[in-house]
Formats: structure tokens, C-alpha cells, sequence
């Protein structure tokens, strides 16, 4: 998947042939105004409103308490970008924006785009100091009890889609009856499994602040009786010897170093009983000759290796890297198992 300029007509197409539109203004000009454009819209209330009725500028204005000027602005570009209709200066929704925006959808991001806007959208000021001192953010130290409420919120909107693709396609032994969920919070990878294996039950090893906010949003899954919170931190806390059959680490991986994850792998070796898999589920960073391994968009995986790298220091891996701590903790590698509905994606799976 690329963001690309697509040419509307052929005096277009031949200008972006001979290079005579200066690409690298549209990025810095029209990019940044499209993405916090659609995160107002979306903090704001503004799909919400023409959701329940509110079609007009005028009507969505006064929902919303907007300015009518500004507002008929931003409606502009955002039907330009394809999450409006208008016909008779009245607007409705379209199809990604009923499925993907609205709060009451099961796979809205609509947490992940208050998220963004709130909290992340300051951090990107910082990111000419990281470039010169190479020292990130580590957000995870400084969240405020209302910023970890969004983010929690922000990463169960993240990962909706992903985990019931995760449900479907993860290789875990089909009778598998414990799992740990390293850093699994919300839990819904784990929940997606639990219901898909009848026997199996599964820990969520978590921060306790990140259990505090994320207990509420299990608790809507209905699985509490086979997925639970167990404070820990994944540093400093040994997993046992020989007790799960499957080992989940999903978004963790890019807030540690490498020898960090070194030192996980070895604990999750230990931790899994012959037989069992350790998933370690994260975007990846292609290899240094632009390759991805089959997982799909560098741009993706370069992008959030950049985001990772600004606010938590460590940063994305490629395949190689991840296989190479499964290799030296003992563990087999086995597949790479990229995601259709969030590329640039993957499982890198190993066995014991």
C-alpha cells in the first residue's frame, strides 16, 4: 500500500512524468492538513452528527458547537477525501465512514483518531529534537490517567480488525489449553483465540496502570472467566517453565531494545511446553535492502519504525532481527504470516 498523487487528466499525468510537480511540497503542505483535518472531524463530533440526522452546515455547526464558516471548509476537503456525499448542500455518510468512524461500530478507530489528536499529534512537534539527540519520547513513563484511558481506548480501536484476522489465521495447536498474552491489556487477540479453541484460557501480563483502564474494556468481551489480568512487567518478571502452549507478544516488541528481547525470548522459551508457538505480532521494518519479506508496504513499516523510534526509543524490527532472538533462545522458526487488513503487518512465529 503507497499514498500516491494520482493525476486527474492527462496534462496532470504528463506533469508528474517530467517531474514538474514538486512532490515534496504536497507532502508538506497538503499531508498534514488532510490528517489533522480528519482527526478534528472525528474528535469533534463531526460523523457523529451526520450520523443522527444532522446533514446541513448549519445543522452540524450548531451539533457540534463549530464556526459555520470553517466547518463548511472542512466539509470541503473531507468530502473531497471521500467521507461525505453531497447533494443539495446535504451531506451523508459514505461507506468508510459508517464502518470505520463512527463510535457504536464494532470496528470504528474512532479511539485510535481521538487518540492521535489528544495526545499524539504534540508529540510529532518533537520529533526535529529526536532527530538530533536520538532520545524518544518512552510515553509509556509520562501518561496522565486520562491519556492511558485513550490510549487503552486507541489500541482496542487498532486492533479490532487485526484480531479477528489474528483469530483466523495464527497456527496454534488446536488443543491448546493456556496462553500468555504479554502486554496484552485489552485482550482481544487473546479473546479471539479463546473463542475459537473451546479448552483454552489465557493470562494478559500487563502494567498495572494499563490494567486499571483496559479492565473495563475485557469485562465487554464476555470472556472473563477464561481471559484474565495478571499485573507483571515482562523486564523484570520470570513466565514460569514448561506451563503455556501458546505465547503472545503483540505490540510490545518496538518498546524494547534488542537485548531486551533477547532476554524475552529466552523467558518465553522456557515458559512454553513442547510443542507450544511463540507469536510475536508487530509491524515490520524491512531489511536494509528495502526488502519486507513478503509482509507488504515499506512505507508502513518505515513510518512506524520512525513513529516508534520518537516515542518509545526503540523502534521497529525486520523478520530477521525477531527470528534471529527465537533462534538464540532455543525456539524454531516457522512462518511469517502478514495481515490483510493491516499491512506492512505480520506474525513471525516460532516453535518449540
Amino acid at each position: 500500500m503507497r499514498l500516491t498523487v494520482t493525476p486527474e487528466n492527462l496534462l496532470e499525468w504528463i506533469a508528474l512524468k517530467i517531474n514538474l510537480v514538486p512532490l515534496p511540497l504536497l507532502h508538506a503542505q497538503i499531508f498534514p492538513i488532510v490528517g489533522k483535518a480528519v482527526l478534528e472531524a472525528a474528535d469533534k463530533g463531526v460523523f457523529e452528527a451526520v450520523h443522527n440526522g444532522k446533514q446541513t452546515v448549519d445543522e452540524i455547526a450548531a451539533e457540534c458547537q463549530l464556526n459555520p464558516k470553517a466547518l463548511r471548509e472542512l466539509m470541503g476537503l473531507l468530502l473531497v477525501l471521500g467521507y461525505f456525499k453531497q447533494r443539495d448542500n446535504r451531506y451523508t455518510l459514505t461507506r468508510i465512514s459508517r464502518r470505520w468512524l463512527l463510535k457504536d461500530q464494532q470496528e470504528s478507530v474512532f479511539g485510535m483518531m481521538r487518540f492521535n489528536n489528544r495526545v499524539v499529534w504534540p508529540w510529532l512537534e518533537q520529533l526535529g529534537d529526536y532527530l538530533k539527540t536520538g532520545e524518544g519520547i518512552q510515553y509509556h513513563d509520562h501518561l496522565t490517567t486520562e491519556q492511558w484511558a485513550y490510549y487503552q481506548q486507541a489500541m482496542v480501536a487498532a486492533t479490532g480488525t487485526e484480531a479477528k484476522e489474528f483469530g483466523r489465521k495464527a497456527p496454534v495447536p488446536k488443543n491448546a489449553t493456556l496462553m500468555l498474552d504479554i502486554g496484552g491489556s485489552h485482550g482481544q487477540h487473546s479473546v479471539a483465540l479463546c473463542r475459537k479453541l473451546p479448552n483454552l484460557q489465557a493470562v494478559l501480563l500487563d502494567l498495572p496502570p494499563a490494567i486499571e483502564q483496559a479492565a473495563p474494556l475485557l469485562a465487554r468481551s464476555g470472556m472473563g472467566d477464561r481471559v484474565r489480568h495478571q499485573a507483571g512487567n515482562a523486564l523484570t518478571d520470570e513466565f514460569g517453565e514448561a506451563q503455556y502452549d501458546i505465547v503472545l507478544m503483540s505490540s510490545l516488541a518496538h518498546h524494547f531494545s534488542e537485548e531486551q528481547n533477547r532476554e524475552v525470548a529466552r523467558k518465553v522459551a522456557k515458559s512454553l511446553k513442547p510443542g507450544g508457538v511463540y507469536i510475536v505480532n508487530e509491524f515490520i521494518r524491512p531489511e536494509d535492502d528495502g526488502n519486507s519479506a513478503g509482509v507488504g508496504t515499506n512505507l508502513v513499516g518505515n513510518s512506524m519504525d520512525l513513529f516508534y523510534g520518537l516515542t518509545s526509543t526503540a523502534g521497529n524490527y525486520s523478520v530477521r532481527e525477531i527470528q534471529d532472538w527465537q533462534k538464540e533462545a532455543g525456539l524454531k522458526p516457522s512462518k511469517v504470516i502478514p495481515y490483510l487488513s493491516i499491512p506492512g503487518r505480520a506474525m513471525v512465529v516460532a516453535k518449540k
